[in-house]
């Protein structure tokens, strides 16, 4: 399991993602979940995977093929994110049929993945897609400006209370990384290197800020001890329930 985020703002676009790929009692293994393709002045396009790491290796692996083999179809000459969108999903699903011969050795395996690509392309807005196992996808909307894939339910609460179009990058980033955490603190089969980007809104460059936080990093620890005691301090201040039941009575 792993667990990736993306957010849209008027400003731009933020990815962040953890890269636990195992955990158990002898092994922890981690592998980047976030995969960067620009081509500085034309497109800046970052994809995150969630789901069953061969497939999502293993269209990667095709994505960077066709771009070495120039392909009638490929990401840096895709016209819109959408159609880059739709190329994952069709390769996505042609992995997944390897898998999926009733009867087979394979039988049964859980060859799903999931996507989200984001981006802007030279002459349109930037965009912002989830692609489902399935090869369909949905973009984020105005009301919760943001996409998450993966291990998503314990990081969602802070998102839905925090993140707007307008919510400064500052405050989203460090809002991707609490939802992160927080997942964490819930669910060992997500863990560090955390990734965090910023792509700017017409740069067409290929990100502004990027920065990578290990499980030691000073900050994480600053930022997750400094919301645990928020946590609780708020907890605190809560409207006492003695007071309530007496007004009641």
């Amino acid at each position: 399991m792993t667990y990736c985020l993306a957010i849209a703002l008027d400003e731009g676009l933020v990815f962040c993602s953890d890269s636990r790929t195992n955990a158990g009692p002898d092994r922890v293994s981690t592998y980047s979940k976030m995969h960067r393709f620009a081509v500085p002045g034309d497109r800046s396009l970052v994809i995150l995977t969630a789901g069953n790491l061969a497939t999502s290796q293993a269209v990667v692996a095709q994505i960077q093929r066709d771009l070495e083999e120039n392909a009638e179809f490929n990401i840096f000459n895709a016209r819109y994110v959408s159609d880059v969108a739709d190329y994952l999903g069709t390769l996505s699903l042609a992995e997944q049929d390897k898998y999926a011969k009733k009867g087979g050795p394979n039988a049964g395996f859980n060859a799903t993945a999931t996507f989200i690509v984001g981006g802007q392309i030279k002459g349109h807005e930037q965009e912002l897609y989830m692609v489902y196992p399935e090869g369909n996808h949905i973009t984020a909307s105005d009301l919760y400006p943001y996409l998450q894939i993966g291990e998503t339910k314990y990081g969602k609460p802070i998102l839905d209370r925090i993140i707007r179009p307008d919510t400064p990058v500052e405050t989203a980033m460090r809002c991707a990384l609490v939802s992160i955490d927080s997942t964490m603190r819930s669910n060992a089969t997500v863990g560090p290197p955390l990734e965090c980007l910023f792509y700017r809104r017409g740069s067409l460059e290929p990100q502004e800020r990027y920065f990578m936080l290990e499980e030691n990093h000073p900050y994480l620890a600053q930022l997750r001890q400094s919301w645990d005691d928020n946590i609780r301090s708020a907890f605190e201040g809560l409207p006492s329930l003695s007071a309530m039941l007496e007004g009641d009575g």
